[in-house]
């Protein structure tokens, strides 16, 4: 391995990726030609909803700590969204961070949208129907519950947009804050329609103007190191998957994590003032339509604490049980929920009977409530005629074969399922590249694919009535929220 600041390894450019996400940091280094993953490294982040921004600088510094950047030309951070970074005016951070699935702004998100008209003057103004995630609820947050922290802050930046700082503060390369318009497309107080901040919302929640980082288009650098390494833009993580999976019009990414995600690359912005679809920018500088929930892949972990078995056994027995399982549904919002906007809201377990409690439909239900939570997304954008010609399956939860067999039938669509990859550390790499070769385009890198599963006709049936009772026991819980 060559040192630091020798850019070509064996005649390989070599560029990093940077994911840094809720639960830790991962490093992905690629061959900025073809995107060959070179090498990787990773790091743990604290647990919980609020965290120090210094913690991720510490992950940051334990990954690469083996000279994984040795010889990286360029580098770009990936990272979690809507995260609330307060900083006073010699930019230390005033408070721990407030992160994406932090609730306690539930009431703020309510008021603000309100003071404003409702939910479509906010879709208006910046393409979203405000829920306790987007930045400018925690702000409000602050303002009204700290008052002596919020006095201190002067500037607010995202989690990817203070790595990409730090990272260029440390290589004396730093000279202002900046993001990019996917992130910022997470905000509340900056619109992908129209690409401008919006200033009077910020002071609407703040009460006050706060700065806020300059917005670079998706091939900008943010900087350079003393060393010659250049920094580029970064983005959000959901947006740097999307460049790390190469998307088409067509592909709709359904990504099951700590959080599920659906999204998928288009043209121009979509309005949706039902709030299931939230109208975020990409990082390729068109826009990237974004359903998400705070329940995923912990589902299928929960359910297999119940049943005292691991995750393996409980594949076993969701296969086991038939479509439906057995009559069982389950709403899935173990800890709240995103989408539909619940944040109070708890798991519901509906139609047990002694003939259907076994072990076997329990499984079969967690999968299904897992995957019908994330139906409504998909769905939801071809209400907007977005074409669904396919669904990529990522995230930890998409390595369940019974999550693999099940899904084509619920979201009506073949599943393809990508080989594992650290995708939004990929993605950044592929930015990272982009920003490196200074072209109008990103690089043409190709996408592995782990297996492809089709609709089974015979359970076309089966998998809608699946869905329907799922929607129904969703109405009659809470109202069809």
């Amino acid at each position: 391995m060559e040192h630091a600041g020798e850019h070509v390894t064996d005649g390989q450019t070599l560029v990093a990726g940077v994911d840094s996400s809720t639960q830790s940091t991962k490093i992905v280094v690629c061959d900025a030609e073809t995107g060959a993953v070179v090498r990787t490294a990773r790091a743990p982040h604290p647990d919980g909803t609020e965290v120090h921004p210094d913690r991720w600088w510490d992950a940051f510094e334990q990954a690469s700590s083996g000279g994984i950047l040795d010889g990286v030309a360029a580098v770009a951070v990936g990272g979690q969204q809507h995260g609330m970074v307060a900083l006073d005016e010699t930019d230390a951070v005033v408070r721990d961070a407030l992160l994406w699935n932090d609730t306690r702004s539930a009431q703020a998100a309510g008021d603000l949208t309100d003071e404003l008209g409702g939910p479509s003057a906010w879709v208006d103004a910046v393409g979203l129907v405000l829920v306790p995630s987007f930045t400018v609820t925690k702000l409000r947050w602050l303002a009204q519950h700290e008052p002596e922290n919020a006095a201190r802050v002067a500037r607010v930046v995202l989690p990817h947009d203070w790595l990409t700082g730090r990272i260029l503060q440390q290589g004396n390369g730093f000279e202002q804050w900046t993001t990019d318009r996917g992130d910022a497309s997470g905000t509340g107080y900056w619109s992908a329609a129209t690409g401008d901040y919006r200033p009077d919302l910020l002071e609407r929640a703040f009460g006050r103007d706060l700065a806020v980082p300059r917005v670079l288009q998706p091939y900008e650098a943010a900087g350079h190191t003393s060393d010659g390494m250049l920094v580029a833009a970064g983005t959000g993580d959901n947006m740097g998957a999307a460049l790390g999976l190469t998307l088409h019009p067509g592909d709709v990414v359904v990504s099951l994590g700590t959080s599920g995600t659906v999204f998928t690359p288009h043209r121009s912005a979509i309005r949706d003032e039902t709030g299931a679809i939230a109208g975020f920018a990409d990082a390729t500088g068109h826009h990237l339509p974004l359903m998400c929930t705070l329940n995923a892949a912990r589902v299928l972990t929960a359910a297999a604490s119940m049943l005292g078995v691991d995750l393996a056994e409980l594949d076993r027995l969701a296969l086991q049980a038939s479509p439906g399982a057995g009559g069982l549904s389950l709403l899935p919002y173990l800890d709240g929920e995103r989408t539909p906007d619940l944040p109070d809201a708890t798991g519901t377990l509906s139609g047990l009977t002694r003939s259907n409690s076994a072990p076997e439909n329990l499984a079969r239900a967690a999968v299904e409530g897992m995957l019908c939570n994330l139906v409504a997304g998909v769905d939801a954008l071809r209400a907007h005629d977005v074409a669904v010609d396919r669904v990529l399956l990522i995230g930890g939860a998409a390595a369940s074969r019974a999550v693999r067999e099940i899904a084509p039938g619920l979201f009506r669509a073949p599943v393809v399922v990508p080989a594992p990859a650290e995708y939004v550390g990929v993605g950044a790499a592929r930015q990272a590249a982009w920003a490196l070769s200074g072209e109008q385009d990103p690089p043409t890198w190709s996408l592995d694919v782990d297996s492809e599963y089709a609709v089974a006709a015979g359970d076309a049936e089966a998998h809608a009535a699946v869905v329907a009772r799922y929607q129904d026991l969703l109405g009659r819980t809470h109202g069809g929220a």
